[in-house]
């Protein structure tokens, strides 16, 4: 697995590394769009620049709102407590909302969370928490995205739906929670994917919220 490995990294799940290669939500003109799919049109680009938050959140789960629809995420505060308290701040700061899904790739993940838009935003800060060794990327677990130059387990804002029974990826990005409903939604995104992960219309995150904990 490790030539698909190599190109995930460095193809689709690098936050540096994608700049200029797509995604991004434009274009979308005359594409058909999955029944559950609402028009959306590609939001300007937000600039972040946050401090690391000082206070620990741990929410059971968040709920993801998209153009496509509902799906809601388990949030695995027990086995990577940073990366969720940073994610809800993130999520209680608005920073998610009204960004893009900027990353479809066929047969692999979808991914969003970058404030800019393009896959090189995010938040000003980072967070590092080396996901357990054991962990598998199998369909619905959701993970932090980063480059390959970055250590394991080091994340910003961005995150990835694994959509395919298995992804094949070494355990090096921290893990955030697996997709408990809603996995339909998921599905309906993917459709709107292509082989170099740029969508063929704009789909749009138009708010996470914050569900259980705190």
């Amino acid at each position: 697995m490790r030539s698909k490995l190599t190109s995930a990294i460095g193809v689709l799940l690098a936050a540096a590394a994608v700049s200029g290669c797509g995604g991004g939500g434009g274009g979308g003109a005359g594409v058909a769009l999955p029944e559950g799919c609402s028009s959306a049109e590609a939001p300007p680009p937000k600039r972040i620049n946050l401090a690391r938050p000082g206070k620990t959140l741990a929410p059971s789960a968040v709920v993801v709102t998209t153009s496509c629809g509902e799906f809601r995420i388990a949030l695995d505060s027990a086995r990577a407590p940073k990366t969720v308290s940073s994610f809800a701040s993130l999520v209680q700061e608005g920073v998610y909302n009204d960004t893009l899904i900027h990353r479809i790739q066929t047969g692999f993940v979808i991914q969003g969370g970058d404030p800019l838009g393009n896959g090189t935003g995010g938040p000003g800060y980072y967070v590092d928490e080396p996901p357990p060794q054991s962990l598998s990327y199998t369909r619905g677990v959701v993970a932090m995205a980063k480059s390959a130059a970055e250590p394991p387990g080091r994340s910003g804002s961005q995150f990835f739906v694994v959509t395919v029974p298995d992804a094949g990826l070494a355990p090096d990005y921290a893990l955030l929670g697996r997709v408990s409903e809603g996995f339909g939604t998921v599905r309906r995104i993917s459709k709107l994917g292509t082989p170099s992960g740029a969508p063929r219309a704009p789909v749009l995150i138009e708010r996470i919220t914050l569900s259980g904990g705190g």
